[in-house]
């Protein structure tokens, strides 16, 4: 968490790279946010840091409602990153989409990554998902960002963005079956404190993971430019 401080801030001051996260989807509650305007002051507004207040509401009674039942859930973080500038990453090895996957996935609870349409984009044909090029006032842009901010495993310039899913937390407070040392069938029912969603915790933990991979695809095409 604190390299991951020192990455947000290389990245905003020396680089105008913003990067949040925020809880997009507690179980079937799903939050409405727009990626391009969203702010820090509006994630940290509630205790799940999900940046739509209404939707916070529900999760905040689902969440306490899992902690009388002796259960858990789990969710959806979403990650961006805002002003990248194209070429960061590399086209085979270490692409910045697999390189953002891979840290996302050494997250503990994480079960699934994906980006830009991600899986939804199966639903589309090949012209409906490219993002078509345009220029204007000397820059390029795509009119469409269905890639996430990634192409060929290279930033093109456009917003990054992802998701990861975390799943519900394997401790519960309610009687499961499981084996004993000596491979007898047994129950077992957790004690003490444990998250019953861990969502709200993983969004700096998102925040920061992806700033390192961002701040070392930075420093390395520095590196290379120079």
């Amino acid at each position: 968490m604190a390299a991951g401080a020192i990455a947000k801030k290389i990245l905003r001051e020396k680089f105008g790279v913003e990067v949040l996260a925020y809880v997009k989807q507690v179980q079937r509650v799903i939050a409405e946010v727009d990626s391009a305007t969203v702010r820090f002051k509006d994630i940290e507004a509630n205790i799940v840091r999900c940046p739509d207040q209404r939707a916070a509401e529900k999760m905040i009674r689902l969440i306490e409602k899992m902690r009388r039942a002796g259960d858990t859930v789990g969710g959806i973080v979403e990650g961006l990153a805002r002003g990248v500038p194209p070429g960061w990453g590399e086209p085979v090895f270490d692409r910045l989409e697999a390189d953002l996957g891979k840290a996302m996935l050494s997250l503990p609870a994480s079960k699934a990554f994906e980006i830009g349409s991600g899986f939804g984009g199966i639903t589309l044909t090949g012209t409906q998902h490219n993002d078509r090029f345009r220029a204007r006032g000397g820059k390029v842009f795509t009119t469409t960002n269905y890639s996430g901010g990634i192409q060929g495993g290279i930033s093109n310039g456009q917003p990054i963005f992802f998701r990861v899913a975390f799943k519900p937390v394997a401790t519960v407070m309610r009687e499961q079956d499981t084996v004993d040392e000596k491979l007898r069938n047994t129950t077992i029912t957790g004690r003490g404190r444990h998250d019953r969603c861990v969502l709200p915790r993983a969004v700096p933990m998102v925040e920061a993971m992806a700033a390192l991979v961002l701040v070392d695809h930075a420093l390395r095409h520095k590196a290379q430019c120079e």
